[in-house]
């Protein structure tokens, strides 16, 4: 009701309020662009979901600079409720178990008549470990429910090429500026895999550009610290009918011993590590040149999940690398080296 024109002094004086139509807590919110089941983007409109499924319904604004500016509005409200809760987590957490990054992503889902389809995954680093889950981790007893947990010295992070689409995102500076590519699986930007054991992988997709070049230095991040705090992993492996000990340690390189007694076949830097090659199963040949003779030396190795050990030693020699030269990340970010600054 409007306030009469003369109030009277004993009377109350009304108040204008906010009515709600619609509450939607943001805090482990997730947003989508698509149009469900397709990887159609919406034209100047997006829905956000709250942590308990309630939806906002689709938003749609009259221009592409009104849907760009809420959009990122909500990502960026979104992502500082999500920084809040790690801290709270961290709390309760050691400081080797802390949380780097945490935030949802679509997964790809390969359908049985391969279709693709894409579900909502929330996605975590911590500690030692990624982490998939169906639903975020709101208590502590939820770390252990998670769907998949890698080690992250076993698992590479790999950006895929990206394109762009002619759409109003577009002009809205929300997408990456690099030229066309084709190279994609599907027709969503902003993608991104982590491979894991025996030849697995994940396939991500994310809403903004901005989120891929966290996820990609957040990788990085976690990545060179569990590096740094395991110091050396060791693999069972074996070559002729003997079976050995592969040692990669952070301050030493490459180490081989036999599993019984226990001597040193042969130690090699990172420095001297110059090739390798295998054979996509359970072979691989390492190359090292020795530096007394300058000559090229190969050793064969069979494990029985050679891509974790493969990965551990990209993430090794990557985290030895970044020791010494403390803008190597930054110069390795794919992301954030095409992203618009607006």
């Amino acid at each position: 009701p409007s306030s009469p024109s003369s109030p009277i002094a004993n009377e109350p004086k009304y108040e204008k309020r906010w009515l709600d139509a619609l509450s939607v807590p943001l805090s482990m919110a997730r947003i989508s662009r698509y149009k469900t089941g397709t990887d159609k983007l919406r034209s100047n409109a997006f829905e956000v979901l709250a942590l308990d499924g309630v939806s906002t319904g689709i938003l749609q604004f009259y221009t592409a600079q009104e849907s760009a500016d809420w959009l990122r509005a909500m990502s960026t409200n979104i992502s500082d409720l999500t920084l809040q809760n790690m801290k709270m987590a961290n709390k309760c957490c050691s400081p080797s178990d802390q949380v780097i990054h945490m935030g949802w992503v679509n997964e790809r889902l390969e359908g049985a008549d391969s279709s693709q389809l894409y579900k909502f995954k929330f996605l975590a680093l911590k500690g030692s470990s990624f982490y998939i889950f169906s639903t975020p981790p709101v208590s502590t007893l939820d770390w252990v429910r998670a769907e998949k947990i890698y080690n992250l010295c076993e698992v590479l992070f790999k950006i895929h090429k990206l394109w762009l689409v002619d759409d109003c995102w577009l002009q809205a500076n929300l997408y990456l500026g690099i030229h066309q590519d084709f190279d994609l699986e599907d027709q969503r930007p902003y993608c991104f895999s982590v491979l894991v054991g025996h030849g697995k992988s994940h396939y991500f997709n994310v809403e903004l550009g901005s989120e891929l070049a966290v996820w990609e230095k957040s990788f990085q991040r976690a990545i060179f610290l569990e590096v740094q705090r395991t110091g050396s992993k060791t693999y069972m492996c074996s070559w002729q009918g003997d079976t050995l000990c592969f040692t990669i340690d952070f301050a030493l390189g490459f180490t081989c011993f036999d599993s019984k007694t226990k001597n040193v076949l042969w130690r090699f830097k990172f420095s001297q590590l110059k090739g390798s090659s295998d054979d996509g199963k359970t072979r691989v040949k390492l190359l090292f040149q020795n530096l007394d003779t300058k000559q090229i030396e190969t050793k064969e190795l069979e494990f029985q999940d050679l891509t974790a050990v493969l990965h551990c030693i990209h993430s090794f020699i990557a985290a030895k690398v970044a020791s010494v030269d403390p803008v190597f990340i930054d110069s390795q970010s794919i992301a954030r080296k095409y992203m618009y600054s607006n």
